[in-house]
């Protein structure tokens, strides 16, 4: 089976909340293949956007390109609703000073249709996210 980026938009991925948007910098940023695009949070933690794959799929490995992201939850469900979502990965980050920040994580039991990602602290007032990538395989068409 072919492995792909199940968080590109254009596979049809979607950003289906977000806690903080400013318009030059909308949630979409995080899954439209740009590094140079990024969501940017307002404020207060905790901070969180839910990606639906619209479908049924099994992550087997995510990226994350951020900066100044302290703490991540990621949660998952199967469900056909953002809804019952279970603890799946914690990770602290570490601070690069200046740079991107690109946390590998591999994944283990990845089967969902949202994962919903939780930016619990930060090492600044705002942090930004550039992509999240899930290398993984389609499950199922149908979420």
């Amino acid at each position: 089976m072919r492995k792909f980026d199940l968080c590109l938009s254009s596979e049809g991925a979607e950003v289906v909340l977000a806690t903080s948007s400013d318009e030059k910098h909308p949630p979409e940023n995080i899954i439209d293949g740009n590094p140079e695009t990024f969501w940017t949070t307002t404020g207060m933690f905790p901070q969180e956007f839910i990606i639906c794959f619209h479908k049924h799929v099994k992550v087997e490995k995510l990226i994350i390109q951020s900066y100044l992201v302290r703490t991540l939850k990621i949660e998952k469900t199967t469900s056909k609703e953002p809804v019952s979502f279970e603890q799946w990965i914690e990770k602290d980050f570490v601070h690069t000073e200046g740079q991107l920040q690109n946390e590998e994580i591999v994944a283990h039991d990845g089967y969902c249709t949202y994962l919903r990602f939780i930016i619990t602290s930060a090492f600044d007032h705002f942090t930004s996210v550039h992509s999240v990538s899930a290398e993984g395989i389609v499950v199922s068409n149908h979420s």
